[in-house]
């Protein structure tokens, strides 16, 4: 942000708001004066809230013109507000919300955007040409673990159009309440992240033999695409003729050789932009988040839709307390009563475990200046942009093909499940915007970092892709940015590297199940 030798900045996001953040580097010591007269009566790190005014004990705390506390004791101006002073609004209630009464702005078609993808035969798109390899279930994650190893060394050279061959691990499959009502948001992921646009279309399976989600349930005939006329090929380990290890391995290198082999055959052609699938995320957030890098994210979610492309925002608890804002949003009635439902179940589902939304900041959050869940959501929600919600997704849905604009897809704020989710929901490229600092990355797609601050994007330059921080120091505008990211999406989507595939860095897949563990 501003260095040393600038002066004194804070960064105040509405008119009404009683609060602002500091913007420099390393915060501000006691004494410091403002362009405007406000003194701060006390050292303040960058990024932490400041008193702009006096408040009584239980008075309104304002920020981005939302109330995300109260005043726990009087705050004299210029004081540092910290957690303690804060306390936490009760959730807004989700009955009389508005529906669908606020339309999106009115804006003209953005035309002539293209890319270089990989067209499937059901009409998606992939921005990358990957062999994957499904596991019914973690038992045989270490097999496939070391087939995958050998494939790249021995097989995958001799097919240059692929760009790489991955195992989608995950710890689920066997031990579990198969048949209990939520169990069928694991088994749907899996199914579903199988089918991920940048696989190609058809799926390799490998399964153990015994486990409880069998390949013909993980891949009922119903659940096949039409369009995909090929059935998974699948690999048994329990089978007879697998007769010791190597055998095991020899017959998922085969298989492997027979997807590797239409793989290599698929070629980049010229797309539009309406076949990108974006799915956009937060992590290791700070105060930050949504002054630069969520909002440069949402101008560019708002490009995208323009564009005709899909967008999916997500993380209920950080969308929990805007909820009025996003029914206001949705597209029609019915599009507003889904989210409001969905907001419900998760209600239910953090009571079941003996929590509130209030278990979601983490202490890096905390470090980074946001009090609370509602200061963080205010930041998270901007993401989405400003364009109508045209769909929601419960976790583990699919995108059918029809889907376009701007999609609710429900997940955790699990960095790792969100990716995950929204990977099954069929993204070809994921955006993930960070305050902290993560090295997050993904092995089915590429993924694009964002920076919120000048300072994260100098130290980790070559881990971030994009930095919204110029935002804050006033070299750049939101829109700047926002466009900076756009083209940058589409060059990615043709297969430039982001700095996470550079590196290599891959999280592990993190299923959502709420059903009942044996």
């Amino acid at each position: 942000m501003a260095t040393e030798t600038q002066s004194p900045l804070y960064i105040k996001m509405h008119v009404n708001d009683n609060v602002a953040i500091v913007v420099n580097d390393g915060g501000l010591p006691a004494g410091t004066q403002f362009p405007c007269g406000l003194r701060l009566i006390e050292a303040i790190p960058q990024g932490h809230k400041l008193a702009l005014v006096s408040l009584l004990a239980h008075e309104k705390i304002v920020r981005y013109n939302v109330t995300i506390g109260y005043a726990t004791e009087t705050i004299a101006q210029g004081r540092w507000i910290q957690e303690a002073l804060v306390q936490l609004p009760a959730a807004r209630d989700l009955h009389n919300l508005p529906i669908a009464d606020r339309p999106a702005p009115a804006t003209s078609p953005l035309e002539g955007y293209t890319f270089q993808g990989f067209r499937n035969r059901d009409g998606s798109v992939g921005t990358r040409n990957i062999l994957a390899i499904t596991t019914t279930v973690q038992c045989v994650a270490g097999v496939v673990e070391c087939a995958v190893k050998r494939i790249k060394e021995e097989l995958l050279p001799k097919f240059p159009h692929v760009d790489d061959v991955i195992g989608l691990d995950h710890t689920y499959g066997c031990g579990v309440a198969i048949d209990a009502p939520d169990a069928q948001i694991p088994i749907r992921t899996v199914r579903n992240i199988s089918l991920n646009p940048n696989f190609g279309g058809q799926a390799m399976v490998v399964s153990l033999g015994c486990e409880k989600l069998q390949p013909t349930r993980l891949f009922p005939k119903a659940a096949i695409p039409i369009q995909n006329t090929s059935e998974p090929l699948i690999v048994c380990l329990q089978d007879s003729q697998h007769v010791g290890f190597m055998a095991m391995i020899d017959a998922i290198m085969s298989t492997a050789e027979q997807q590797l082999t239409a793989l290599n055959q698929r070629r980049r052609e010229t797309c539009p932009a309406s076949d990108l699938v974006i799915g956009v995320q937060c992590g290791g957030s700070d105060a930050f988040s949504g002054v630069t890098a969520n909002p440069a994210v949402g101008f560019a979610t708002d490009l995208l839709v323009r564009a005709g492309a899909t967008v999916m925002f997500s993380e209920v608890t950080e969308v929990r307390d805007g909820i009025d804002q996003l029914t206001a949003r949705a597209a029609t009635p019915a599009i507003a009563d889904a989210m409001i439902r969905e907001m419900a179940w998760y209600d239910q589902y953090l009571k079941r475990g003996g929590v509130d939304r209030s278990a979601n900041t983490t202490p890096g959050n905390k470090k980074g200046g946001l009090s609370n869940i509602v200061e963080k959501a205010m930041g998270s929600i901007v993401k989405s942009g400003s364009s109508a919600i045209t769909g929601v997704l419960a976790p583990g849905e699919k995108l059918s093909s029809t889907s376009k604009g701007l999609i609710y897809a429900v997940t955790p704020a699990s960095d790792f499940i969100c990716g995950t989710l929204q990977l099954a929901a069929g993204m070809n490229m994921h955006v993930f915007t960070t305050g902290r600092g993560t090295p997050y990355g993904l092995a089915a797609v590429p993924v694009v970092k964002v920076a919120t601050r000048n300072e994260l994007a100098k130290r980790w330059y070559d881990l971030m892709d994009i930095n919204a921080g110029k935002i804050a120091s006033g070299e750049s505008s939101i829109s700047d940015v926002g466009w900076e990211l756009f083209h940058f999406m589409l060059e990615v989507a043709s297969g430039k590297k982001t700095w996470a595939e550079h590196w290599k860095l891959q999280n592990s897949l993190v299923l959502f199940n709420p059903a009942p563990i044996t």
